[in-house]
């Protein structure tokens, strides 16, 4: 005949009680119980942290990239990347680039002149005054971009620029074409200023 051996509930809860106890004591959540909860706090922690040091080769990376020299004023300084992208595109140099700027507008991107020019490289629009500057076959501008498109500074100095190459490639020296690009009025003074900007800072 077995005996059937009948451990009494309350010995089994003693048990259960110094577990949990001595667990807690030793700062180790028991498994299946508060692990899963705790970890998710953890991860949720981190993905709600608000600060993030900023990565400092990236940054010196980001700086040294650019080829102005640094005799330019901030001002011009700010636009380095689109001038670097605009040179890549078309072949002048970064530096002739940021001169035609300073001359320009001083780096304003929301410079229009009395004659209607817009933007950092003070690009004539097909609208608002420029529009009734009137050539042979009509509109002297109506090809060109409108204000709004010039007031972007990236799509202003992409297509200064590319303006200025295609009268370089044409007329075969950077001072006929900055004679070109300038205002009329001022003949070669503009082109010079501009050469003289370029010289002044490198």
């Amino acid at each position: 005949m077995r005996r059937i051996i009948v451990i009494p509930a309350v010995f089994i809860g003693c048990l259960i009680v110094i577990w949990v106890g001595t667990m807690a004591a030793s700062n180790m959540p028991p498994q299946g119980l508060l692990a899963p909860t705790q970890t998710a706090f953890a991860e949720e922690s981190q993905a709600a942290e608000p600060h993030v040091e900023p990565d400092s080769k990236a940054l010196a990376s980001e700086t040294q990239s650019c080829t102005l020299p640094a005799s330019y004023p901030d001002k011009i300084q700010q636009w380095c990347s689109p001038i670097e992208s605009a040179a890549a595109e078309t072949g002048l140099p970064p530096s002739l680039i940021a001169a035609v700027i300073l001359q320009e507008s001083g780096g304003d991107p929301s410079a229009i002149s009395h004659s209607g020019a817009v933007g950092l490289m003070q690009v004539m629009p097909r609208d608002g005054k420029a529009a009734d500057f009137m050539c042979i076959n009509g509109p002297c501008f109506a090809s060109r971009p409108s204000t709004e498109e010039l007031l972007e500074p990236a799509f202003n100095v992409r297509y200064g620029s590319q303006y200025l190459s295609e009268l370089s490639l044409k007329h075969g020296s950077y001072r006929e074409a900055l004679f070109k690009y300038g205002p009329l009025d001022m003949g070669y003074r503009y082109a010079d200023l501009v050469l003289n900007i370029w010289e002044q800072y490198q």
